[in-house]
């Protein structure tokens, strides 16, 4: 019994490894599994359910049709301007009724002036779902105009409930927050583009103070003391010490500053205050000084200048740096 057992269990395994029940063939099985239909067989057998001949499919800026006969895709020509209001916000041609595609700064524009129509006035530019498809196309574009921090959000409810009749800030606060806003750059407390409103015809736009200007009116007096300043080294301190000119100059740099500013100030250019900007109606650049000049009066809160091309009377506010035409006559 001992010695037939061994015989026995390599006869079975004998058997089993001829066997071709317990192994079957895998590399014709897979092969066949894995391979394709052949060349020039369509992808899709006549009478199954594939695409039908002339079926399109749309992804992004391109387009992809199915032919039946070769039953391959292929890519059709879509013109790069055109524009896929599925895939991005577009505005409709009201001649030919075709989608236009719009620029990221068009866009933002649309936005911003959604945005102020509905907490300022109350009316409603864009309905939800062109609002929320905008908003969303701003945001996959890197548009930083769709995050608005805190304080913008602050400044539109407060000019939301000041309209209604319940003001949350009072006037102090609200002209604090509008500084803020305007120092940091943001879009909503300062318009750079002129805007109208049909229903007065008064235009108004944001201007901006020209600080190279403005810092070039204290350039006359900075020049005349820093001659002075070097001649009268010389004269006093050459004969003692000989020191380098521009370290001479260095130490009266000081005295120099603070002489031109105080001077300038007081008696050249008193309140002196340059702004540049569009006009509102023709978008002509415009600039507005403030202040006076040697001793003659010039413009203080309020300026009133006249475009050069359109001659449109502007008041630009001082402060606020808000420029506004007159309303129309009706």
């Amino acid at each position: 019994m001992v010695a037939t057992t061994p015989r026995f269990a390599a006869a079975v395994a004998c058997l089993i490894a001829g066997s071709d029940a317990f192994a079957p063939s895998l590399v014709g099985r897979t092969l066949n599994s894995f391979r394709g239909p052949a060349a020039g067989r369509p992808l899709f057998a006549e009478g199954s359910d594939g695409p039908k001949d002339g079926t399109t499919i749309t992804s992004a800026r391109k387009e992809i049709g199915y032919d039946a006969s070769t039953g391959r895709f292929f890519e059709t020509d879509i013109d790069p301007e055109d524009c896929i209001p599925d895939n991005e916000y577009c505005v409709i041609d009201q001649d030919s009724g075709a989608p236009v595609r719009l620029t990221l700064e068009e866009k933002e524009r649309i936005f911003l002036d959604a945005l102020q129509s509905y907490y300022i006035s109350g009316r409603q530019l864009l309905n939800d779902a062109d609002f929320d498809r905008l908003k969303e196309d701003l945001a996959w574009s890197g548009s930083k105009m769709v995050k608005m921090n805190r304080q913008e959000t602050k400044y539109l409810a407060a000019v939301q409930a000041y309209l209604k009749g319940t003001p949350i800030l009072s006037d102090a606060e609200f002209d604090q927050l509008k500084a803020q806003l305007k120092e940091e750059g943001s879009t909503f407390a300062s318009s750079k583009e002129p805007k109208c409103y049909i229903d007065t015809g008064i235009c108004t736009v944001t201007y901006q103070q020209d600080k190279f200007r403005n810092n070039l009116l204290y350039l006359p007096v900075g020049a005349i003391l820093g001659i002075v300043w070097l001649a009268l080294g010389f004269e006093l301190i050459e004969p003692i010490i000989r020191i380098n000119p521009i370290i001479l100059a260095a130490l009266g740099a000081p005295l120099i500053y603070n002489g031109s500013i105080s001077i300038t100030e007081s008696f050249i250019f008193p309140n002196n205050k340059i702004v540049y900007g569009p006009c509102p109606v023709c978008e002509t650049e415009t600039r507005v000084y403030f202040g006076d000049i040697l001793g003659v009066e010039g413009f203080g809160d309020v300026a009133t200048v006249k475009c050069t091309k359109c001659k449109s009377e502007i008041n630009v506010q001082r402060k606020s740096l808000r420029a506004s035409t007159l309303p129309k006559n009706d």
